[in-house]
């Protein structure tokens, strides 16, 4: 366990943390670093790579080989398989949607030593490329939109942000996340951080509902993994019926009535 204790690595800024990860893979000469597909590691590890001088991997879904991985490519269309052939370490971001969490516990239990990394190595120079602002965030007590078991998600085909509020409720009752295409977020409708998509964030829970939803090539690459898919559209030849389990042709606004009717307040 390797610790780096500074206020500069008290916000995710991709330089300082790039810094970090060169120095530490100098020192420790590692064989793999491995990122999560999140926007942060999406930032970090390109830039660390850089300064290593190594090709990265990016949006791994399966490791079949220390050194060899299947990534999507075409929007999540089709499957690659590619071989790490460059020099180590072998870096690599992961869709943590993709991978099952560990069931089997270790047998033993192993106290590994704790260190502190030396930080001499980091430069004001890098330090002032870029400087934290604030964050600004929904206050909600619904589930992050990443790791919820139930994801309800809404298209243009909602027409409002106020229309938005209707799949709030329901995802009140169903203790849900709310997500967004890319249109619905263009249009205003909600906040960017909604998005679920190629450009937004990658989901795989176990029921997702979409509303409205066309089913763009984009948005399907961040929700395809998902267990089961139910589809709402007045359009019976809209593309998210193909990836649909269960499909309802007809007025969302007139199964969203229904549901928020018949479904009860969770306690």
């Amino acid at each position: 366990v390797l610790v780096a204790d500074s206020d500069v690595f008290a916000h995710p800024l991709a330089e300082p943390w790039a810094e970090l990860l060169r120095s530490v893979q100098q020192k420790g000469g590692y064989s793999h670093v491995i990122a999560s597909s999140t926007s942060f590691g999406k930032n970090l590890l390109p830039r660390a790579a850089a300064l290593l001088d190594v090709s990265p991997v990016t949006d791994v879904t399966a490791i079949s080989e220390p050194r060899v991985f299947v990534r999507p490519i075409y929007a999540g269309n089709a499957l690659c398989t590619v071989r790490y052939t460059g020099e180590s370490p072998c870096m690599m971001s992961i869709r943590s949607t993709s991978f099952s969490p560990a069931t089997e516990s270790m047998s033993e239990t192993k106290v590994a030593p704790i260190t502190q990394v030396d930080l001499s190595f980091l430069s004001e120079a890098s330090s002032r490329k870029s400087s934290w602002v604030n964050l600004t965030s929904q206050d909600t007590e619904r589930p992050d939109l990443a790791n919820a078991r139930v994801v309800v998600t809404g298209g243009r085909g909602l027409k409002s942000a106020e229309n938005f509020k209707l799949l709030e409720q329901l995802a009140e009752k169903l203790g849900a996340a709310v997500g967004a295409t890319r249109a619905a977020v263009d249009a205003g409708y909600v906040p960017n951080e909604l998005q679920v998509g190629q450009t937004g964030k990658i989901v795989a829970p176990e029921l997702y509902i979409a509303f409205g939803v066309s089913g763009a090539i984009q948005h399907l690459a961040g929700m395809r993994d998902s267990k089961y898919i139910v589809a709402v559209n007045k359009d019976a030849d809209a593309p998210i019926f193909q990836v649909a389990d269960y499909g309802i042709v007809g007025d969302l606004f007139q199964v969203l009535e229904e549901l928020l009717e018949k479904i009860p307040d969770k306690k």
